[in-house]
């Protein structure tokens, strides 16, 4: 089906005074704390095939400090005593002028009548799955994720809905670049089924984006993150299932070239000047939040120069973006890739420019290191809380991960010579970004990123060498 189009609301003023509280209490709410005003955009009303609801979609405007977006809102609207309680936001009152009762909100994410609308209204193939046995995923940040089980006996052929709440004019690459993918024959992430888009006014004008996608669920699997701390706290080589990852975002990096080309960048630009100037600004940055990191000033521009003097980086092309162990699922014997979304509330633009694709690998490695610490790497006790320290099994499990991740990476793509000053610089760049968050956030995971700082920049006066993991 096309886009849905997006009619007034008529009854905004209640919706949103209904919704103000609740919308606060959500993860995905992106003004916790602060005053916001919200605006509601429009409604789009979608048809329940069983007619059990009224399903419609609100569209709030949400602007605060640091924000301005469109937040996707999916709602059934329901008799009293019609539905379970779960999911109830309130009730809406009795309409007086014309008689009507009194009418219960429910949050349409894990409703099936919700559910049965959306993939009525939606492209592509389908999936064949039961509504009625949905479930809501919990702990996601940004969207929201439901579960919906295969509606054969088996439950096969389950696939995952991904509700976008931060709505961006433009195609969302968490759409796009899976189809894309999957279209060239990458087996390596869950195929998309189905997408919706919809079209609303912006700026005195109207812009199309994508609401949401269903994608092919991968049974069995695990988050990368919590299988690589899993086995770093027991202690488990992790390096076999690194070398094989590292594979994977090497072919990744091959089919994104092949499915989404982008233009070569002009002749003439100095493009490892850029991304030298781009490392002293993080640090500049960096070093202002956390003034003790001035003790790396020497190797910071020692590293600049290097990198200042590759003759020629490696062409930008499209990229994950935000790849990270968080970010791959372990599943049937295979790594799977997903999120390419990106920063929910950044513009499209923005997720789908062009880049290095070692910035990928850089923060794969950063991961992880990350793994080694959170995971505890044979530690005792509470880990996230323990004070973690550059020292014992943890650092040698890490480097033999990070050693086996560049090993598969290389068998697609070389990593040596100039481009390993880079992936290096790269690698440090995001260092530099987690010292000052840890320190915000997380003092005592503060040595996670200045462990790798101090490994990093020691070898900034030996561009020629590979970067050792």
């Amino acid at each position: 089906m096309d886009a849905q189009a997006v009619t007034s609301e008529t009854r905004d003023g209640t919706l949103l005074t209904l919704l103000d509280a609740w919308l606060q209490s959500r993860r995905w709410f992106p003004a916790k704390g602060v005053a916001a005003q919200l605006t509601c955009v429009g409604g789009i009303t979608l048809v329940d095939p069983l007619d059990e609801a009224d399903v419609r979609i609100v569209l709030v405007r949400t602007v605060a400090p640091g924000v301005d977006t469109v937040l996707q809102v999916p709602l059934t609207l329901r008799a009293p005593g019609s539905h379970h309680a779960e999911g109830m936001i309130g009730s809406l009152p009795a309409d007086r002028p014309s008689g009507g009762a009194r009418t219960d909100v429910i949050d349409g994410a894990g409703d099936p009548a919700f559910l049965r609308a959306w993939l009525t209204a939606a492209q592509g193939p389908g999936a064949d799955v039961d509504a009625s046995r949905a479930h809501v995923l919990t702990g996601e940040q940004s969207n929201t994720s439901v579960l919906l089980p295969g509606s054969g006996p088996s439950g096969s052929g389950s696939a995952i809905l991904k509700v976008f709440r931060a709505l961006a004019p433009g195609a969302n690459p968490d759409v796009d670049v899976p189809r894309a993918l999957a279209d060239a024959g990458w087996v390596n992430v869950p195929r998309p089924l189905a997408w919706l888009e919809a079209t609303w006014p912006s700026a005195g004008s109207t812009v199309t984006g994508h609401l949401g996608v269903v994608s092919a669920f991968v049974p069995g699997a695990r988050d990368g993150f919590e299988l690589a701390c899993a086995m770093a706290g027991r202690g488990e080589p992790f390096a076999d299932l690194a070398r094989e990852l590292g594979e994977v975002v090497a072919g990744m990096h091959d089919a994104l070239g092949r499915a989404l080309p982008v233009a070569q960048p002009e002749p003439g630009l100095d493009r490892a000047g850029e991304l030298a100037a781009a490392l002293r600004q993080r640090f500049d940055w960096a070093v202002a939040a956390l003034p003790e990191l001035e003790r790396y000033t020497d190797g910071v521009g020692a590293l600049a120069a290097g990198t200042q003097a590759v003759c020629e980086p490696p062409a930008p092309q499209r990229v994950h973006g935000d790849l990270h162990l968080g970010q791959v699922l372990r599943g049937q014997d295979r790594w799977y890739v997903l999120d390419f979304e990106g920063e929910p509330l950044a513009p499209i633009a923005a997720r789908t420019r062009p880049d290095l694709a070692l910035r990928d690998v850089a923060g794969m490695l950063r991961s992880i290191d990350y793994a080694a610490a959170v995971g505890g790497a044979g530690g005792e006790g509470d880990r996230t809380e323990r004070t973690w320290t550059p020292t014992g099994p943890d650092v040698a499990w890490a480097a033999r991960g990070r050693a086996a991740l560049l090993d598969g990476y290389r068998h697609g793509s070389p990593v040596d010579g100039d481009t390993a000053i880079l992936l290096r610089a790269l690698e440090l760049d995001k260092a530099l970004y987690e010292a000052v968050y840890e320190a915000r956030n997380r003092p005592h995971w503060l040595g996670i990123p200045l462990a790798a700082l101090d490994r990093l920049l020691p070898q900034a006066t030996s561009p020629a060498t590979d970067p050792q993991p």
